[in-house]
């Protein structure tokens, strides 16, 4: 875009020449929407699990695939490090101001994705840690999703937040495994890798 006289002006996600860049606003809002999202049905999930769910009766789902299992846990994600509530809350209060530094320069729509979904996963459990009994900082995060067995006795039991931050880590380390960056470009030796392929799948 030029102005009276061919000034160039930049656009919002365009940066400057040389200058470095700044985060879209288009990667922002999705983050921001996914952190929401994921929030809004962790939290709804875990409301309707304490109001309908019988922690001594779990129900039994697709032929005992997956059982639902109230389970008030005092650890981390998948019931990991039951005697350190209190660390919890400020290990994921860390996390969420490396994601806020992070979108200062996010232009990645994956990483965006990567980024809401950890920050849902976290947002999610912290809610629990401060609000549920028994006290701030020590409240106990509710678990509901058991795989094979009831209670846990073949893999951990889990909620809504920790299948976010799980998918959202296992993306973050793809991304960065293939060279994605969050600005949005891609390290030297990852695009030439990549643009061999496609030339090769073209012949």
């Amino acid at each position: 875009m030029q102005a009276a006289g061919g000034a160039t002006l930049n656009t919002d996600d365009t940066p400057a020449t040389g200058a470095a860049p700044r985060a879209s606003r288009r990667a922002v809002s999705v983050l921001v929407a996914i952190a929401l999202a994921g929030l809004t049905v962790d939290q709804v999930v875990k409301h309707l699990s304490v109001s309908m769910l019988d922690p001594q009766d779990p129900v039994r789902v697709l032929g005992g695939l997956v059982y639902l299992s109230l389970v008030r846990n005092s650890g981390a994600a998948f019931s990991l490090g039951s005697d350190y509530t209190f660390v919890f809350p400020l290990i994921t209060i860390v996390v969420i101001g490396w994601i806020t530094y992070m979108t200062l320069r996010l232009r990645s729509m994956p990483w965006a994705v990567a980024l809401g979904l950890v920050l849902a996963g976290a947002l999610g459990n912290l809610t629990d840690r401060l609000f549920r009994a028994p006290s701030f900082l020590h409240g106990h995060v509710v678990d509901m999703f058991s795989l094979f067995a009831p209670y846990g006795e073949r893999f951990a039991v889990f909620n809504v937040a920790d299948s976010c931050l799980s998918v959202g880590v296992v993306l973050a380390v793809l991304l960065e495994l293939t060279g994605r960056q969050r600005d949005g470009t891609r390290l030297p030796g990852n695009a030439k890798k990549h643009e061999q392929r496609e030339e090769a799948e073209q012949r």
